[in-house]
């Protein structure tokens, strides 16, 4: 392991407190947070599909098909999918068999690139369209079948909250499932990929997308989010049942699935 990577390592993660919150390696007030992550999204909306393929090595497709296997959507099921606002999920969701879909996302701009996307697509029925805070759902208690978040909830500043939320929209015998980076778990491999998130990663940001400094975060936020065992401890204690998890490409990312009980 090189001193660079020791480092990194041991650098601290503070929780959210009352005055401030990690932005990927910084600390920020709890109340800019929201707002600094909503502009690395903007800048990044129309290559949104292109930063995934950079920050998953081109294997976030295979993930989201095993994911939605896992899921395996039934006729008239509704489905809340939470910071999707590209339209993957729900695409996928429908396309499966799913009922219909409500992608919900903070950032207007990713949900103007899911609303052309599914306009070019010929999707314009059962898909609804709203901007909303994972913190603060603008969905009613018990409402929704399906509750899925995609590369999202490890942005959001408070993730308690936002598992709480789920929890609340959720109906009883309900399905929770979350797909995002995670912590990898194989010896050797987590050198490789720490060089290409920290070295590869924003280099190809800024070359690629103009953006270095979005590409850092993203790379910074995923180290900064919680273990596979933490998050699903996490979930636990927001009142879901049955929490599994199922490690994807040695870790880099992890599928997380929970029912309301």
């Amino acid at each position: 392991m090189t001193e660079r990577n020791r480092q990194r390592k041991r650098k601290p993660a503070p929780e959210t407190t009352s005055q401030t919150t990690h932005f990927g390696y910084s600390d920020v007030p709890v109340e800019e947070k929201a707002s600094l992550v909503h502009d690395v999204f903007a800048d990044v909306a129309e290559n949104y599909d292109l930063m995934n393929d950079l920050m998953s090595l081109g294997v976030h497709r295979w993930w989201k098909s095993v994911f939605m296997n896992r899921l395996g959507p039934q006729p008239g099921t509704q489905l809340l999918d939470v910071g999707g606002g590209t339209g993957d999920i729900a695409f996928a969701f429908l396309a499966r068999g799913g009922g219909a879909a409500t992608v919900c996302d903070i950032n207007a701009e990713m949900l103007e690139v899911g609303r052309r996307r599914a306009m070019d697509r010929g999707i314009l029925e059962n898909l609804e369209w709203t901007c909303g805070d994972a913190e603060n759902l603008p969905v009613a208690d018990a409402s929704v079948d399906v509750y899925t978040t995609v590369f999202c909830i490890r942005n959001v500043t408070d993730v308690p909250a936002a598992l709480h939320e789920a929890r609340r929209v959720l109906k009883p015998g309900g399905r929770f499932m979350c797909l995002e980076f995670s912590h990898v778990v194989l010896p050797v491999f987590d050198e490789l990929y720490d060089a290409y998130s920290f070295s590869v990663l924003p280099a190809l940001g800024q070359m690629i997308a103009g953006n270095r400094e979005a590409y850092q975060y993203l790379a910074e936020s995923i180290r900064k989010f919680p273990t596979q065992e933490n998050f699903a401890r996490m979930i636990a204690e927001a009142g879901l049942g049955q929490v599994t998890y199922h490690n994807l490409s040695g870790g880099i990312a992890a599928i997380h699935s929970a029912w309301r009980i």
